[in-house]
C-alpha cells in the first residue's frame, strides 16, 4: 500500500469518470469502479496525510457547512438580452453588421439550469460560485465537487476560470420527485428549481445523491489563451476535460442561425435535459471585445427564447394582492396546470382595464401563458365554452387588508391603498428591504417575515435590527433553533455594513430600482447629501426624470420616512457609498490588465485581486501580450518567465506596496 498505488488508482478513477460522465462511454463495470474507489478510501483512511482535495473520493459528499460564504467574481457574470422572434433576431444581426458586415456566429443550446463559475489555481479546483447578483455569488465548492463531469484538477499552470450551467437531467428529476413523493415531501416544480435547490444544500451528501450534471460554455480570458474564436475556446476546454454541449454549431449567416433555431425547436423535447432557448454569440473574440457590453448584457450575444407555451385551464376565482407601493393587483386562481415546466395555480390579471377588455370571468376556461421566468398571465378567455354560470369581474373599492378606500391615480390603470398603516403594505415593504437585491439578509424570507410580523416581532423595518430581543421566543418556533437564530443575527448585523445603494434601493422609493440607486449613490456619496439635493442637481443626473424627482421629494417631505432614516443611522446602518472611486484617478492600474503570481506576504491572492479591481484594474489569471503589469511574489514560475519574454512590466510586492501606499 504505497503512495504510488494511491496515485495510480486516482488516475484510473479520473479516467473512468471522464469516459462515463463526459464522453458518455463507460469502459469499466460498476463493480470494478466501486472496487477501486473502496481501495482508494481504505488507503486514504490509513494515510490521511495523502488525502488531497482533488481526490475522486471527495465526490461522494458529506461536508456540512454552517452557512454559505460570499465570493466576489473577478469579472462580472452578466446575463443575456432576449429576443423572441425572427424579426428581433434579424434586428440583432443588423446591429452587429453595422460594425462587422461579415460576422460569424456560434449557436448553443440554452440549458435551463443554474449558472456557475469554476476557478482553478495551478490546475486544482479552487472554488465554484453561483452568479448571485453578477458581482457577488455564493461559494458552492462542496457541492460542485459532487458533480462527476466537473474535473477536480486540470492540466493548466496558473489561474483559470471557466463558466457554465449546472443542471439536473430529466431522468434524475423524475427519480428525485418519485422518491420525494414516496417520503411525503413536496415535489419540485421543474428540473431547474431542483438543480438550484440542490447546489444550495449545506450538506453536500444531499447534492451528491441528486445526480447533477454540468455543461461548460465560456472562458472569460479566452483571448489571453490566444484563442481567436469562441469555438476555439470551447475546443480548448474540452481538451482540458470539461464537458461541452455537442449541439453547438458555427453559422456563417443569420439565415443559418434561424435554421438552427428551427431545427432545435423541433428536437428540444428529445434531449435528456431541459432547454429554454438558443444562445447566439459572435464567434471572433476580437470582435466581441470591440462590440463590448452594456451595464447588464454583452452586446455580442443574445438569447433566443422559445415561444411561450400556452395551456387551457379553469379560472376558479379572482383574488387581490397588494404590493409595497400599495398597488392592488387582481390575480386568477386556477385549476393546477403544467406550463413551461412548472405547475401553475395563480396568474396575474394585471389591472381592472385588462380584465374588462378581455372580458375574463370567474368560471371561465382561460388560456394561460408563461415564458421562462415571466409571471404566468391569463391571455384570453374561451367565451365559446361558457355555460352561463360564470360571474363577471368587479373591481373592489376597498383595500382587502385594511379596508381603506382605494384610489385610482390619474393616467394609471392601477388602484392603490394609500393607508401607510396597512398591515399587508407594511409587510411587503419589510420583505423588500430584506430581499437579496436590497439588504440581502439571508434567513429573512417572505414567509418568515410574515410570520414574525404576525407574532409582533417585526412591525417595521427598524424592528429587523432588534430581533435579537426576541431570541428565546424565536428559538422555540418550530423549524428554528439556536443555530438558525445565530446565523440570522449574524446576517442582520452584517447587513449594517452594506453600501448606501443597497439601503436606498431597500427603502422602496417608487421608481428607484437597483441601478438607479447605484447611480444616485455614486453621485451623492451619502444619504444626507442625496436628501438635501436640489431638484436641479437631481434632474442633471443621467436617467433621472421628473417622476424620480417627485418620488424623492415625496419621500424626504414625509416625516415617517425621515424618521426611518434617522432610526437606521442610530441602529448602526452605513449610509455612505462604499465603492471607492477616488482611487481610480490616481492609480497606475486603472484601466490596465494586471496578473498576479507567486506567494504574497502582504495579502492573499484573492485579497490582492479584489484590491486591484477597486483600483480599476482588469485582473487576469494568465500572462499574454495584452498584459500590462505582472505583480510578482516569492517563488514565481512560468508566468514571470513569460512576462520577461514578452517585455511586460514586472512589479515586486515591495514596489506594489510603495505604489499604492500600503
Amino acid at each position: 500500500m504505497t503512495l504510488e498505488r494511491l496515485n495510480e488508482i486516482k488516475k484510473l478513477l479520473n479516467e473512468y469518470n471522464y469516459q462515463y460522465y463526459v464522453l458518455d462511454n463507460p469502459t469499466v463495470t460498476d463493480q470494478e469502479y466501486d472496487r477501486l474507489m473502496q481501495e482508494l478510501q481504505d488507503i486514504e483512511m490509513k494515510h490521511p496525510e495523502w488525502l488531497t482535495s482533488d481526490s475522486p473520493s471527495q465526490r461522494v459528499g458529506g461536508q456540512v457547512l454552517d452557512s454559505f460564504t460570499k465570493i466576489t467574481h473577478e469579472r462580472m457574470m452578466l446575463s443575456l438580452g432576449n429576443v423572441f422572434n425572427e424579426e428581433e433576431l434579424y434586428t440583432f444581426d443588423d446591429r452587429i453588421k453595422e460594425i462587422y458586415p461579415n460576422v460569424e456566429y456560434v449557436c448553443e443550446l440554452k440549458i435551463d439550469g443554474l449558472a456557475v463559475s469554476l476557478v482553478y489555481a495551478d490546475g486544482h479546483l479552487e472554488y465554484g460560485a453561483t452568479r448571485g447578483d453578477g458581482t457577488i455569488g455564493e461559494d458552492i465548492t462542496h457541492n460542485v465537487k459532487t458533480i462527476k463531469s466537473i474535473p477536480l484538477s486540470i492540466d493548466y499552470d496558473g489561474d483559470f476560470e471557466v463558466r457554465g450551467e449546472i443542471y439536473m437531467p430529466k431522468q434524475s428529476f423524475e427519480d428525485l420527485n418519485k422518491q420525494r413523493e414516496k417520503d411525503g415531501e413536496p415535489l419540485f416544480a421543474n428540473p431547474r428549481n431542483a438543480a438550484a435547490g440542490s447546489v444550495r444544500q449545506l450538506d453536500s451528501s444531499i447534492a451528491a445523491k441528486r445526480k447533477l450534471d454540468a455543461f461548460l460554455y465560456m472562458v472569460p480570458t479566452a483571448s489571453e489563451m490566444e484563442c481567436q474564436t469562441h469555438k476555439e475556446s470551447l475546443d480548448y476546454i474540452k481538451r482540458l476535460g470539461f464537458k461541452t454541449n455537442p449541439m453547438t454549431r458555427v453559422c456563417s449567416s443569420i439565415q443559418e442561425v434561424w435554421s438552427f433555431i428551427q431545427e432545435m425547436t423541433e428536437k428540444r423535447n428529445t434531449f435528456p435535459y431541459e432547454i429554454d432557448g438558443i444562445v447566439i454569440k459572435v464567434n471572433h473574440i476580437q470582435q466581441q471585445e470591440r462590440l463590448g457590453y452594456t451595464a447588464k448584457v454583452p452586446k455580442w450575444a443574445i438569447a433566443y427564447k422559445f415561444p411561450a407555451e400556452e395551456v387551457i385551464t379553469k379560472l376558479k376565482d379572482i383574488i387581490f394582492t397588494i404590493g409595497r407601493t400599495g398597488q392592488i393587483t387582481p390575480n386568477a386562481v386556477l385549476e393546477p396546470v403544467r406550463v413551461a415546466g412548472s405547475t401553475v395555480q395563480r396568474a396575474t390579471l394585471h389591472n381592472e382595464d385588462n380584465v374588462k377588455s378581455k372580458d375574463i370571468r370567474v368560471g371561465d376556461y382561460v388560456v394561460v401563458r408563461k415564458a421562462g421566468d415571466v409571471i404566468p398571465e391569463v391571455v384570453r378567455s374561451l367565451k365559446e365554452r361558457r355555460d352561463g354560470s360564470e360571474k363577471e369581474f368587479e373591481m373592489i373599492d376597498e383595500c382587502p387588508y385594511c379596508h381603506s378606500k382605494l384610489v385610482r391615480k390619474e393616467n394609471e390603470a392601477a388602484y392603490y391603498c394609500l393607508n401607510n398603516q396597512c398591515d399587508s403594505k407594511k409587510i411587503e415593504r419589510i420583505i423588500h428591504f430584506a430581499s437579496r437585491d436590497a439588504m440581502n439578509i439571508e434567513g429573512l424570507g417572505d414567509k418568515i417575515l410574515e410570520q414574525f410580523y404576525n407574532l409582533g416581532f417585526v412591525k417595521s423595518i427598524e424592528d429587523i435590527y432588534d430581533l435579537y430581543k426576541h431570541e428565546q421566543e424565536i428559538i422555540e418556533i418550530e423549524g428554528f433553533g439556536r443555530k438558525s437564530m445565530d446565523n440570522l443575527i449574524e446576517a442582520i448585523e452584517k447587513s449594517k455594513e452594506n453600501s448606501m445603494e443597497k439601503v436606498l434601493f431597500g427603502l422602496g422609493i417608487k421608481g428607484i430600482g437597483a441601478k438607479m440607486a447605484d447611480n444616485l449613490s455614486k453621485v451623492f456619496k451619502n444619504m444626507d447629501a442625496l436628501l438635501e439635493a436640489t431638484n436641479e442637481q437631481l434632474i442633471s443626473i443621467k436617467d433621472v426624470g421628473e417622476t424620480i424627482v417627485d418620488s424623492i421629494n415625496r419621500f424626504r417631505n414625509d416625516s415617517d420616512s425621515i424618521a426611518l432614516i434617522k432610526n437606521l443611522k442610530i441602529l448602526g446602518l452605513n449610509m455612505d457609498y462604499l465603492k471607492d472611486t477616488s482611487l481610480l484617478q490616481e492609480s497606475i492600474f486603472n484601466g490596465k490588465t494586471v496578473c498576479v503570481t507567486g506567494t504574497l506576504e502582504l495579502m492573499t491572492r484573492k485579497e490582492i485581486k479584489e484590491y486591484l479591481a477597486r483600483l480599476g484594474a482588469n485582473v487576469t489569471g494568465s500572462v499574454s501580450k495584452k498584459t500590462d503589469y505582472l505583480i510578482c511574489g516569492k517563488d514565481a514560475g512560468s508566468k514571470l518567465e513569460k512576462a520577461n519574454q514578452l517585455g511586460i512590466t514586472v512589479i515586486s510586492e515591495e514596489e506594489f506596496k510603495e505604489e499604492v501606499s500600503l
